[in-house]
C-alpha cells in the first residue's frame, strides 16, 4: 500500500529536525518559532561537510509559500537536501529486523470445519475434494513487513513509500495486514512455545521483490503508456529525418554520372544507416523505466493461526498437504 504525503508543516519539520539532530549527538536550540540554533560535529555535521569539521550555524524553516530565494545549507523549505540528509542519517545500518506478536481481539478457539471448508474451496477452487484428517492444533503464521522508499527513474522522477505485508512462506500480499499494522493490538510477551522463523535474506528479498512489483503494477502502466507515446514520437521524428536525407543523398548520386561521387554518396548512405540505429537505441536507453527500492525498516509478525493436515484432490491426484487457517485474514496457508 502507498502511504500519503504528508503536507509541508514548518512546526512539525522543526520537530524532526530537533529530535533526529539530537539522535546523531548535536545540540538544539529554538531561537524562535522558526529557527534552530545548531551545535554539531561527526555524523551530525556530515549533513553540510563532508568531513567531520564542527557545524554552527542556525536553520530558518521556511513557510510552503516563501517567494524568497533558498539558501539549501541554513533553510530548510519542501524538498530540502537537508530534510533528505538527515532522514539517511538516521536509518539504521545494516537494517535491524524487528519482531512483533499480534494479540488477538477474542480467546484462541479452532474454526468450524464446515466454514474452514467453505473458506478453502473459495480460496482453492481447484480442489473438489478436502478431508480434514486430524483436529487443528493451535500454531502461529509469520509475515514479513517492509517498509520502502520506491524510486521510479523514467522521463519523470516519481518517488513513493510504500508498506508491504508478505506472508511467509507463501509470499502472499497481505493488504489487511499492511493497513491495519499501525492500530494492531501487542501482545504482552511472545508465548514460550512459538518459534521465530530463521531470517532468510536471499528468499525474504524475492518475495519483497514480486510484491513490490504487484503493488506497483498500476503506477508503472500510467508511466509506460507515457513512455511508450514519447518513444513513439521521438522515433517518429527520427526515421522521418534520416528517410529523408536518406532519399536526398540517393537523388544526388543518380543526377550525378561522376563514379567517385557515387561512391562518397555510398559511404554518406551507410553512415547515415549507422546513426539512425544509434539515435533509435538511445531514445530507447532513455524511455527506461527502472525502480529502485530502499528499504527502511522490517518488521517481522507472529498472529494466532491454526494448523491442519488435510487431504485435497488437483486434477485426478489426491495430495497431503499441511497447512495453516489464519483467523485474521480467515485465509489458508500451505
Amino acid at each position: 500500500m502507498q502511504l500519503s504525503r504528508l503536507k509541508y508543516d514548518p512546526r512539525a519539520v522543526l520537530d524532526f529536525f530537533d529530535q533526529g539532530l539530537a539522535a546523531l549527538g548535536a545540540l538544539s536550540e529554538r531561537t524562535w518559532h522558526d529557527r534552530l540554533e545548531i551545535v554539531a560535529e561527526g555524523r551530525a555535521a556530515g549533513l553540510w561537510n563532508a568531513g567531520d569539521a564542527m557545524f554552527t550555524g542556525e536553520l530558518r524553516f521556511a513557510p510552503p509559500d516563501a517567494a524568497s530565494a533558498r539558501d539549501a545549507g541554513r533553510e530548510v523549505f519542501p524538498g530540502c537536501p537537508l530534510t533528505f540528509r538527515l532522514a539517511e542519517a538516521l536509518r539504521q545500518m545494516p537494517l535491524q529486523l524487528e519482531r512483533l506478536v499480534l494479540a488477538d481481539a477474542s480467546p484462541p478457539r479452532p474454526p468450524d470445519p464446515a466454514v474452514a471448508e467453505k473458506l478453502w474451496r473459495g480460496q482453492f477452487p481447484d480442489t473438489p475434494r478436502w478431508r480434514l484428517l486430524a483436529p487443528f492444533q493451535f500454531s502461529f503464521h509469520y509475515s514479513l513487513l517492509a517498509l520502502a522508499r520506491c524510486e521510479i527513474q523514467a522521463i519523470d522522477q516519481h518517488w513513493s513509500l510504500r508498506r508491504l505485508a508478505v506472508s511467509l512462506p507463501d509470499g502472499e500480499l497481505d493488504q489487511g495486514l499492511a493497513e491495519g499494522i499501525p492500530f494492531a493490538q501487542v501482545a504482552g510477551e511472545a508465548p514460550a512455545r512459538m518459534e521465530w522463523p530463521a531470517p532468510d535474506p536471499a528468499h525474504w528479498s524475492g518475495l519483497l521483490e514480486k510484491a513490490l512489483e504487484r503493488d506497483l503494477a498500476d503506477e508503472i502502466a500510467s508511466i509506460r503508456a507515457r513512455q511508450e507515446n514519447s518513444l513513439r514520437r521521438e522515433l517518429g521524428r527520427i526515421d522521418d529525418y534520416f528517410e529523408k536525407y536518406e532519399e536526398e543523398l540517393t537523388a544526388r548520386a543518380v543526377r550525378s554520372g561522376s563514379e567517385n561521387v557515387k561512391l562518397k554518396t555510398a559511404d554518406r548512405v551507410a553512415a547515415a544507416k549507422t546513426e539512425h540505429l544509434r539515435r533509435r537505441t538511445d531514445q530507447v536507453a532513455r524511455h527506461e523505466i527502472r525502480v529502485c527500492p530502499h528499504l527502511d525498516a522490517l518488521l517481522l509478525t507472529a498472529e494466532t493461526a491454526w494448523f491442519a493436515p488435510l487431504e485435497i484432490q488437483r486434477g485426478h491426484d489426491a495430495q497431503a498437504v499441511a497447512a495453516r487457517f489464519v483467523p485474521r485474514s480467515r485465509r489458508w496457508v500451505v
